[in-house]
């Protein structure tokens, strides 16, 4: 298998930067990507959480984007366990057997989260929930969190450098929200279509 997965990866928009030393991987809410080179993932986080993980030993690294669904109404899906959270717990899972299966560890593993501000007016604050629950999930699996900067009301750009674990993030200025607002909105549209759609029409399942 080679160091970066073209594979799996194929759909990763990748680019250059002459600020930086090695390329750019920019993922998308609902992706992720893994490499087994120096490589830089780059991306966007509004509400949603990114983790940064990596093997410091093994210098296997990558990154997630994502967030639960809101839950249906009438329906506890905010509750441990609910249908909403496996979906968090798919993202985890896919970017935490990613590095294992390239060499990686378990209890090697590194782990930063990043995101969750609270960019919707209103009182419902989508990023809060979804910081509760990756928090929640790590305690569980017995993974420990060396770094976070969760919540406020800012989206982030977060780059992730997979070989040393360096993150370089800026947080960027309400003014500038509606792209960030109207890609998370998509993604969380897919999140409910894929949800409602009957079971048989799905060749994913979730876990």
């Amino acid at each position: 298998m080679s160091a970066v997965d073209t594979e799996h990866f194929r759909h990763i928009r990748r680019m250059t930067d002459r600020r930086f030393p090695h390329e750019i991987a920019s993922i998308l809410p609902g992706e992720f990507f893994v490499s087994g080179e120096p490589m830089v993932v780059y991306t966007v986080l509004g509400s949603c959480i990114s983790a940064c993980i990596r093997d410091p030993l093994a210098g296997v690294g990558g990154m997630n984007h994502f967030m639960l669904p809101v839950p249906r109404e009438h329906q506890s899906g905010d509750a441990w366990g609910g249908e909403s959270t496996r979906y968090g717990s798919f993202a985890m899972e896919q970017l935490i057997n990613g590095i294992l299966s390239r060499g990686g560890a378990r209890q090697r593993l590194e782990i930063k989260l990043f995101g969750a501000g609270k960019i919707y007016e209103g009182n419902i604050d989508v990023g809060a929930r979804n910081s509760e629950w990756v928090l929640r999930y790590l305690h569980d699996e017995g993974l420990p969190v060396a770094k976070r900067d969760l919540g406020d009301v800012f989206p982030r750009k977060i780059y992730y450098f997979t070989h040393s674990g360096r993150v370089l993030m800026k947080k960027i200025t309400r003014i500038k929200n509606q792209t960030i607002v109207a890609r998370e909105s998509d993604y969380e549209y897919r999140l409910y279509k894929e949800r409602n759609e009957p079971e048989q029409q799905s060749d994913v399942t979730l876990f």
